[in-house]
């Protein structure tokens, strides 16, 4: 079990220094462009909460449970965060009850219900660790509301993604300073330099677009790109890393694809007052 709880460290410490790269190369654009963020408290607090939330603690949980139930479960969890953040939304008033997107809430729960079982039916299965797993989507759905209550008064779109991606580098980085880990990166070969590199690319990329998913299509349609995650982590993991397919992959995932469906073609029924909060964009359009 030593040898396989390294793993998750070594990805957490090429997101961390990934993170730092994407945060310098859209401080950087957002600079020229004159997009700064205000500097104030408000914006401090979103930054740090949106990256505690987005980012960070959902990475650190993943990376840690996948050598406990396998990196294709932990993919599918990826998908759950549309269920959660539209009962979010739901409970908070955002929206009105909409009937198709709580048959999928119903379908999506049965699906993440039936994977957590026949994972607890198999012979190595830690329920422990599929709570922590489970705890991952939580904590991003709790993300995408959070951005969309507390987005900052006049803050443009540029200048929150390098804020947020600083934010999750610190976090991240801090736990190097914890007895027993270390987020010093090996330099016996090209390789981890390589991803490093690749994922600054793509952190930078992803989450410029993030916000502007954010600002258009409100917290509901951002959660989606978690079902975008699954349908390429779950096929990776199982014919790349050559990991064992969980039991009832197929069933448990189709009900989750269902429910995600149903969760988006059901379409946002706006709030009672059908009012945004000041400096927020809308929940949906």
């Amino acid at each position: 079990m030593a040898g396989r709880g390294r793993r998750p460290w070594t990805s957490t410490k090429c997101s961390a220094w990934s993170l730092v790269g994407a945060a310098l190369i859209l401080g950087a654009i957002a600079a020229v462009r004159h997009k700064r963020p205000p500097s104030n408290r408000r914006t401090a607090e979103y930054f740090v909460v949106s990256a505690l939330l987005s980012m960070a603690g959902p990475q650190l949980l993943f990376f840690s449970a996948i050598p406990h139930v396998g990196a294709s479960f932990v993919a599918l969890a990826i998908a759950l965060p549309p269920l959660f953040t539209y009962m979010a939304v739901l409970m908070l008033g955002m929206e009105r009850f909409a009937i198709v997107r709580a048959a999928g809430v119903a379908f999506a729960l049965f699906g993440a219900g039936f994977l957590a079982i026949m994972k607890l039916e198999t012979s190595n299965a830690e329920t422990g660790w599929l709570f922590v797993t489970l705890a991952g989507p939580v904590l991003l759905a709790a993300g995408n509301i959070y951005r969309t209550l507390r987005w900052p008064p006049n803050t443009p779109l540029d200048a929150l993604a390098p804020g947020m991606l600083a934010a999750a580098a610190v976090l991240l980085l801090l736990v190097g300073a914890v007895p027993g880990f270390s987020l010093a990166v090996p330099l016996d070969s090209a390789a981890p330099a390589f991803l490093i590199a690749a994922q600054t690319a793509v952190f930078a990329l992803q989450y410029f677009l993030f916000f502007i998913l954010q600002d258009r299509g409100g917290p509901v349609y951002l959660s989606l790109l978690g079902a975008v995650g699954a349908l390429v982590g779950v096929p990776v993991a199982i014919f790349l890393i050559g990991e064992a397919a969980p039991s009832g992959l197929l069933a448990g995932g189709a009900l989750i694809a269902v429910g995600v469906f149903l969760i988006t073609r059901g379409g946002p029924a706006a709030a009672p007052s059908n009012e945004a909060s000041p400096g927020c964009p809308p929940v949906a359009r």
